[in-house]
């Protein structure tokens, strides 16, 4: 018997602060978390714009002593979520046996701590400018990012483990923009298999760091428009240029339904569909006709048992790069054909950036808050209309609208593709 599964909880820590409802307030708003980079001198770099996580909003322990500061910052993110979660939903060791609760999430790669790669920072400015590929070639050398100057990204799931007595199943994925997407898709197969009765699902990640940003430059994927600081990220947009880079993190609570009916608990909403797909394409750039997410998005609506009418929102990736938005509009009119006219489709990157790994976690909570609220989150800064990506955008204001099925895309760096339905929940079958 494949069991339902729905949310009972939800947390996440954002660009716009932490909370679920006040950071729902300021991105329906139209309000952005993106300014000059404060977590190290970004004077000599192309890039100088980023989306932080305000310090203020930083957890620096856990509320009961142990202190958090030791960790990088996207198990501080994670645990901060995670932990607004629970509380949200209710769940501690008294509610939920330790061995049927897990933990699924989306962590990636670490860096070490600045003070400790400055000598590799300075080796790489010569004559006051910032060389990309001497500090590429200096970051080579760095000992493994994940030894001694870093952290093992598996080990966030095992942190979360121990501060929730979570003793069932526990994973990490390393899918790049997809890997919140399928940590929550993993966590949703594991309670519908009957293998746990709870789990803790999402994903947290920064790359705002010298390598991180350095990288995503030398790729040619970060907007250089660091003169319009809040207005640079532009997805969709005829003029944009690139993504801003983010960081953040996003967990929800997972339960059977019955498991969250027998404890009373109020259900937020309902994971109804998951698809994942690869395009088979290329390493570098998704297929032009985003074949793999296109497959992903009608799977998807399959396992939900939903028609294209049935969808009243679709979440984007919508990174603001030149090739993403377009394979990305291409999919959906692939999938959703003349109806497509008719799906509003918007982007938070918009305002919080490319939380790379995280931001798959952080779209199904903008999902399931869409479903709860009937409110879709707009696009900012979509001004000129590019002829290829001609779809309903929902530009720069919140619209109010009915929403009881979600799409939620995401594309991976490698051909990644990853979609989530997140449905109102109303105690009858989808």
């Amino acid at each position: 018997m494949q069991r339902r599964v729905v949310i009972t909880g939800a947390g996440w820590i954002t660009p716009l602060g932490r909370g679920v409802d006040p950071v729902w307030n300021l991105l329906t708003q139209g309000r952005s978390g993106i300014g000059p980079i404060t977590l190290f001198d970004a004077d000599d770099y192309p890039v100088k714009i980023a989306a932080e996580v305000p310090k203020s909003a930083v957890p620096y322990d856990d509320g009961n002593g142990t202190d958090w500061r030791h960790h990088p910052r996207q198990t501080r993110f994670a645990l901060a979520a995670a932990i607004d979660a629970a509380r949200v939903a209710g769940i501690d060791e008294c509610t939920v046996a330790p061995a049927r609760m897990g933990v699924s999430l989306g962590c990636g790669e670490t860096f070490p701590d600045l003070s400790q790669l400055g000598p590799w920072i300075a080796e790489s400015i010569q004559d006051g400018q910032l060389h990309t590929d001497l500090l590429q070639r200096q970051a080579m050398s760095i000992p493994h990012l994940n030894g001694e100057l870093g952290s093992d990204p598996s080990l966030t799931s095992g942190y979360l483990a121990a501060e929730f007595n979570a003793q069932g199943p526990n994973a990490n994925f390393i899918t790049a923009c997809t890997s919140g997407s399928q940590a929550i898709g993993f966590a949703r197969e594991i309670l519908r298999r009957g293998e746990a009765d709870v789990m803790l699902a999402g994903a947290a990640h920064s790359m705002i760091h010298p390598i991180g940003v350095t990288g995503f430059h030398r790729l040619g994927v970060l907007s250089t428009s660091n003169e319009l600081g809040g207005g640079a990220s532009r997805p969709f947009d005829r003029d944009r240029d690139g993504f801003v880079v983010g960081e953040g993190g996003a967990v929800i609570v997972l339960e059977t339904l019955e498991h969250a009916r027998a404890r009373g608990a109020e259900i937020l909403g309902e994971l109804t569909g998951y698809s994942e797909g690869h395009d088979a394409f290329r390493i570098t750039d998704a297929h032009p006709r985003g074949r793999g997410l296109a497959g992903c998005m009608r799977q998807a609506m399959d396992d939900a048992q939903l028609n294209l009418d049935d969808i009243n929102y679709i979440s984007a990736h919508g990174t603001g790069t030149l090739l993403n938005d377009r394979i990305e509009t291409t999919a959906v009119k692939d999938v959703f054909g003349t109806s497509s006219y008719n799906v509003p489709i918007s982007s938070v990157k918009s305002m919080i950036g490319h939380s790379t790994t995280a931001c798959g976690a952080l779209e199904v909570i903008v999902g399931l808050q869409t479903v709860r609220t009937g409110l879709i989150p707009p696009t900012m800064n979509y001004e000129h209309v590019d002829p290829e990506c001609d779809l309903d955008y929902v530009p720069n204001e919140v619209r109010e609208t009915p929403c009881r099925h979600v799409l939620s895309n995401n594309l991976g760096f490698g051909g990644q593709n990853a979609v989530v339905v997140v449905s109102r929940y109303d105690g009858t079958a989808c």
